[in-house]
């Protein structure tokens, strides 16, 4: 039986030898990255830039979909109500003015806004659209939507209108000028004439989403009725909540606690039924935040086969210094070095040029993205527009880097490096000393 003492010290002993075997390991393998004449360190630099620029392009992809969303969000819980009451019929709500002081007293309402919502003809000199009419309360109408005005004000007192930049832009009107409505009702009830409302443009708003500066008008209430052919009440009511993005939907439990319960409890006390529809914003443009995730993880699905050919270089380059090596790695087994020693070293020397590609991947994707605005500038102004404002609807190009998804691209390019370098080094490390050296 080995005695404590001896036993203690053999496994001093052994995890000194294996500390020196490791640190012999990561010798030799930053020996062979060090830069020499000849085609290794061309290709081990070309492999590094690989896994450089792929790393760097999954990151500035996932950074511009998360900026779309994160944007798109913002523009619509400014501009859109958070929580929309409609009857189940999509008929009309009577008491309107008893529903909103009721929502306006509740905990986490901001305001709340009688609302009629309908699709009306916009006609100024010949010219056409076919905005969206929102029929909003003049007074109440104030606390929903801080809407940045572009000119004018936001009065809608009387027969005014507030239209939106695009829209001014492409109608060429302005502020003072009268721009004629004309209902859609008369293609619905054949048998009753709904005369044009002529209204002054009282002010322009911007939001800086070409949907919402070029699809929306809006008028009073009472204006609102006679186009949509409602008599009293009306067919929605828009809420502003303190904290939207805590707002939870129907199939998250959100009638059960939350803002959103508290609207269905107060509905159904004034109203006396459960025949009304309660949505949030994330069910009113739940397609467009689904649309923005699938892109997202398709994108990302499809470039990260770029790094995979990165990874496939780093391969090569293992593959190219195992044959220059071949006599060195003869004459270390015949010293008395294992295969997994000369394994790890050929493991170690894939790893860490994964480990440069991806910190310089990294950096260099942060450089592209604090400069990306300027770069689309200047290829628009080569002629290359790559974001049209017509197209996405936003001004300038969105952009946030999530750490945790930068951990994740790091930690899968560098794991799959190493996996793959395994093979390689591997198969290098298991020649017999006999054979590597008669092969020099």
């Amino acid at each position: 039986m080995l005695h404590p003492v001896l036993f203690i010290l053999s496994i001093k002993a052994s995890s000194q030898q294996l500390k020196w075997l490791a640190m012999f390991s990561l010798f030799l393998a930053l020996k062979y990255l060090r830069p020499k004449r000849g085609i290794a360190s061309v290709v081990t630099v070309l492999s590094i830039l690989g896994v450089t620029i792929g790393v760097a392009i999954v990151i500035i992809v996932r950074a511009v979909f998360t900026g779309f969303g994160d944007t798109w969000q913002k523009k619509i819980l400014d501009f859109k109500p958070h929580i929309v009451v409609r009857p189940a019929n999509y008929g009309t709500i009577t008491e309107i003015e008893t529903l909103c002081q009721t929502y306006d007293a509740l905990p986490g309402v901001v305001a709340s806004s009688p609302s009629i919502e309908t699709r009306v003809l916009a006609e100024y000199n010949n010219r056409i659209l076919a905005p969206t009419l929102l029929g909003v309360d003049a007074e109440r109408i104030q606390k929903m939507l801080p809407l940045k005005m572009w000119n004018g004000t936001f009065d809608l007192q009387g027969s005014s209108v507030v239209i939106g930049v695009d829209m001014a832009r492409q109608l060429r009107i302005g502020v003072g000028d009268e721009l004629l409505l004309y209902s859609p009702m008369n293609l619905i009830e054949k048998d009753e004439i709904y005369f044009p409302e002529r209204l002054l443009v009282t002010g322009v708003y911007h939001t800086g989403q070409a949907e919402f500066d070029g699809g929306y008008v809006f008028v009073s209430l009472p204006i609102a009725r006679d186009l949509a052919g409602v008599k009293r009440g009306a067919n929605s009511i828009a809420l502003r909540v303190e904290e939207p993005q805590k707002l939870r939907p129907w199939y998250q439990g959100g009638y059960t606690t939350g803002v959103v319960a508290d609207v269905r409890r107060a509905t159904f006390n004034i109203l006396k039924t459960t025949r009304t529809r309660i949505a949030t914003w994330q069910e009113l443009d739940s397609l467009i935040f689904n649309a923005v995730a699938t892109e997202k993880n398709m994108m990302t699905l499809l470039l990260i086969f770029i790094s995979v050919v990165a990874i496939f270089c780093v391969v090569n380059t293992i593959i190219v210094i195992t044959i220059q090596k071949t006599h060195e790695v003869g004459l270390l087994k015949a010293l008395g070095f294992s295969s997994t020693q000369l394994t790890m070293t050929f493991v170690l020397y894939g790893w860490i040029q994964c480990l440069i590609g991806t910190a310089l991947g990294i950096g260099l994707a942060f450089l592209i993205l604090n400069n990306l605005q300027n770069l689309v500038d200047f290829l628009a102004s080569c002629g290359m527009d790559v974001f049209p404002k017509a197209v996405y609807g936003l001004e300038g190009l969105p952009w946030r880097v999530v750490p945790a998804e930068i951990v994740q691209v790091a930690v899968l390019v560098v794991f799959f490096c190493a996996l793959a370098s395994l093979l390689p080094a591997w198969r290098a490390a298991a020649m017999s000393p006999v054979d590597a050296l008669r092969k020099e």
